[in-house]
C-alpha cells in the first residue's frame, strides 16, 4: 500500500470513528428523553390513579351512619344501644368508664360533660335522657327544710268515713291521710300535675310502693283533666304526658301524617303500640 493508500484509510477510519461517537452520544440522549418523560409519565398516571383511588374509596365508600332516637337511661344503656343513638365508639369507652369508676348521671344536665359532646348533639338527646329514680339522690326523698318549731307536731290523722278531695288537696291535707307522709304527699302531688289531674283514685297504684290502704281516705270530685289536643301536639309534646311514650307518640305523629285527624283512640286500635288497656286509660285525657 503506497502511501496515497495509506492517508485514504486512515481519514476513512476517521470518518468512521466520528460517526459512531456522534451515534452513541445521540443515543444516549434519546433513551435519557425518552426515560424522563416516561418517568414522568408514570408520576403522573400514579398520583393521578392515586387521587382517584383515594377519591373512590376514601370518601365514596364511607358508610352512612343510621342515627335513632328512644329514651335511654346513661347509667344502664349498653354499648349497642349507644351506637344506635349516634355516640363514638371512643364516646361510649368513657362512659363505660366513668361508670366503672362508681360515676353516676344523677340528673340529664350530667350527661352533657360527657368529653367530646357537642352542644347540636346533646340537645338532640336530651329529651331521650331518663334517669332513673334509684339513681337520684337519696336527699330528694327528704324534706330538709328547717323546722320552724322546738316541739315536732305531727298531723292529726283522719278517721274512719273521712275523705280528702284528691285533686285540690295540699301536702298538708294528704299527709292527714294515714300511711301517707311527706314523700307520698309529694308524689301525689307530682304525679296528678304530669297527669293533668286525676280521674279515678285508682291512679295512685301508678306511685311506686303506694299503700293501696291509703286509697280509701281519697275520693274524685267532678274531675276535669287537662287535655292534650292530640292533632296538634308535636311528638315532644305528646311524649310529655305519662300514658304516652316515644312509639306511641310518633304513631300517633304518623297516623296524623298518613291519614289526617284523629276522630278517635279507637282508629289506633289496630297499632300495636296501643292495646286496649292503653287506648282505655288515655281516653279522659284527649281532646279531637
Amino acid at each position: 500500500m503506497n502511501r496515497n493508500d495509506r492517508r485514504i484509510a486512515i481519514v476513512a477510519i476517521f470518518v468512521i470513528l466520528i460517526a459512531l461517537v456522534l451515534l452513541f452520544f445521540t443515543d444516549c440522549d434519546d433513551a435519557t428523553t425518552i426515560g424522563k418523560s416516561g418517568a414522568k409519565d408514570s408520576i403522573s398516571n400514579y398520583y393521578s390513579n392515586d387521587r382517584s383511588s383515594y377519591s373512590n374509596d376514601s370518601y365514596g365508600a364511607l358508610p352512612q351512619r343510621h342515627i335513632e332516637e328512644f329514651p335511654f337511661d346513661p347509667n344502664t344503656a349498653d354499648s349497642v344501644q349507644l351506637q344506635r343513638l349516634g355516640l363514638q365508639k371512643w364516646q361510649i369507652r368513657n362512659i363505660y368508664k366513668y361508670r366503672a369508676r362508681g360515676g353516676v348521671y344523677k340528673k340529664k344536665e350530667d350527661f352533657a360533660r360527657l368529653y367530646g359532646l357537642t352542644i347540636k348533639d346533646y340537645r338532640r338527646l336530651e329529651p331521650y335522657i331518663q334517669i332513673s329514680d334509684d339513681y337520684k339522690p337519696a336527699a330528694t326523698l327528704v324534706d330538709d327544710r328547717p323546722s320552724q318549731r322546738d316541739t315536732l307536731r305531727y298531723p292529726v290523722k283522719l278517721n274512719e268515713g273521712e275523705f280528702v278531695v284528691l285533686n285540690t288537696a295540699d301536702t298538708t291535707q294528704l299527709k292527714k291521710v294515714p300511711g301517707i307522709g311527706s314523700y307520698y304527699a309529694k308524689e301525689i302531688v307530682r304525679h296528678g300535675k304530669r297527669l293533668g289531674g286525676y280521674v279515678s283514685v285508682n291512679q295512685l297504684d301508678e306511685i311506686d310502693n303506694f299503700p293501696s290502704s291509703a286509697k280509701k281516705y281519697f275520693v274524685i270530685s267532678n274531675p276535669r283533666p287537662q287535655r292534650l289536643a292530640i292533632n296538634r301536639l308535636t311528638l315532644q309534646e305528646l311524649r310529655r304526658h305519662p300514658y304516652i311514650n316515644y312509639y306511641q307518640a310518633k304513631a300517633i305523629i304518623d297516623y296524623r301524617r298518613l291519614r289526617g285527624n284523629i276522630h278517635s283512640l279507637q282508629e289506633l286500635r289496630l297499632s300495636k303500640d296501643f292495646p286496649p288497656e292503653a287506648i282505655a286509660r288515655l281516653e279522659p285525657y284527649i281532646e279531637y
